[in-house]
């Protein structure tokens, strides 16, 4: 099924949500519309959604993110590089600077180093309408970005507080968007016909015996929120597809289980074309009246 740029044909806008690692799953979502040859009529992304929708907007074929992807984390060690390279603080700040953060990172280097050349500057030349969401933490509010530099919206996007580094733009300090809004399906009003939303937030698996490490609290406690965020904004609207990706079981920094979490995720491919083929598919009321008129 190709869609057809005609104005009778159903539009559909794509909300991409946080939750780390597990956004890698966007992809096959991506590859199930290249597959259909829909494309969306506009984005929304945040953290890894922000990272995955502004590279797909570019447009670069979600089969090509994939390859990418898999690329850039095949060799541990050479992320492991690019990562201390990333780096914003040193283990002196410890001492010197009291509560500075070693490893913190300067998301606008990561991106650098790890998106594809093809993704431009500004928002302006994206293929496709996108839009970025981040946290001002000062005005302690969403704030939604789709001009000017796309690296620092998207880097404010994926500021996960105690590992990259906050972004300012305009005067404003911003964190990571899944604080406020982990899920965007919400921008899209207005943009489209229908909504698809992808949501891997989830929430902290494992061993429920072993009590977490410190770090992974902090990071088990975001995942929390971030789903109680989801579920209360669910309760008051739905999109009008709604995906969520069988990956709860990877962690927010499995970034080296890329084709693990990939192939975990390939079920969901044919519920992406189950559900958009629905959304495509002409509405039945007219031939089921004119069935009726028939009737003796």
């Amino acid at each position: 099924m190709t869609a057809s740029k005609s104005s009778s044909e159903p539009s559909v806008a794509l909300a991409l949500g946080g939750g780390g690692a597990r956004g890698i799953s966007h992809i096959v979502v991506l590859e199930a519309f290249d597959e259909l040859g829909i494309r969306p009529t506009a984005i929304a992304g945040t953290s890894i959604g922000a990272i995955i929708g502004a590279a797909y907007a570019a447009g670069i074929p979600a089969k090509a993110l994939r390859k990418h992807m898999l690329d850039r984390f095949r060799d541990p060690a050479r992320v492991l590089s690019q990562l201390l390279e990333a780096r914003v603080g040193k283990i002196t700040d410890l001492f010197v600077k009291g509560f500075a953060n070693p490893v913190l990172v300067d998301g606008e280097k990561v991106l650098d180093l790890f998106w594809p050349e093809q993704v431009p500057d500004l928002f302006e030349d994206l293929a496709i309408p996108f839009i970025a969401i981040a946290t001002d933490f000062y005005g302690r509010g969403e704030t939604a970005i789709d001009s000017g530099p796309l690296v620092s919206a998207v880097a404010a996007s994926m500021a996960v507080p105690g590992l990259v580094r906050p972004v300012t733009i305009g005067g404003r300090h911003l964190i990571d968007g899944g604080v406020v809004n982990p899920l965007p399906f919400d921008r899209l009003a207005n943009r489209a016909q229908h909504i698809v939303a992808v949501d891997v937030a989830g929430g902290p698996a494992g061993d429920t015996s072993v009590r977490p490490e410190p770090f992974e609290a902090m990071i088990g406690a975001t995942q929390i929120m971030q789903a109680a965020i989801v579920n209360e904004k669910l309760a008051v609207r739905k999109p009008d597809l709604l995906i969520r990706p069988d990956v709860e079981r990877y962690r927010v920094l499995d970034f080296l289980k890329s084709k693990a979490i990939l192939n975990a995720a390939e079920p969901c491919r044919d519920e992406v074309k189950r559900g958009l083929a629905a959304l495509f598919e002409p509405p039945k009321v007219g031939r089921v009246s004119a069935a009726r008129r028939r009737r003796p």
